[in-house]
């Protein structure tokens, strides 16, 4: 019969690397959830509107990077120039209503750029 020595006793796993693979993957989601914040939009309550509706139709609609004031389309870029004579007041309400096809990102891209040009009384239609 063949006799190699006494058995040895059983060798217990290292916890170590793997604690460390869990911290590193730890650090890694919280560095990596920084990098996509959200950004929100402010918007009032229903029925908390800033000011009163006056004056001739304000509509700016929007879907797909397009703009349409009063039904005829308008570039972003001149729509604060456009709606200019169309405000009695500069505090006055510009209803924003989007078009079937609108994303969340054409409707923050229109509020930034009315906003930029000092009109921040903003009401967000349904569609």
């Amino acid at each position: 019969m063949l006799h190699f020595g006494p058995p040895r006793p059983r060798r217990k796993p290292s916890l170590t690397p793997m604690i460390d693979v869990v911290f590193l993957l730890l650090v890694f989601f919280m560095l990596a959830a920084r990098f996509g914040q959200d950004v929100g939009l402010a918007l009032a309550p229903a029925g908390q509107a800033t000011a009163s509706y006056a004056g001739p139709p304000r509509l700016v609609e929007f879907a797909g990077g397009m703009v349409w004031l009063n039904g005829v389309e308008t570039d972003l870029l001149v729509l604060p120039d456009a709606l200019a004579p169309l405000m009695p007041n500069p505090d006055a309400l510009v209803i924003l209503r989007p078009r079937d096809g609108a994303s969340v990102q054409d409707a923050a891209r229109l509020t930034d750029a009315l906003r930029a040009a000092g009109l921040s009384s903003l009401v967000l239609m349904e569609p």
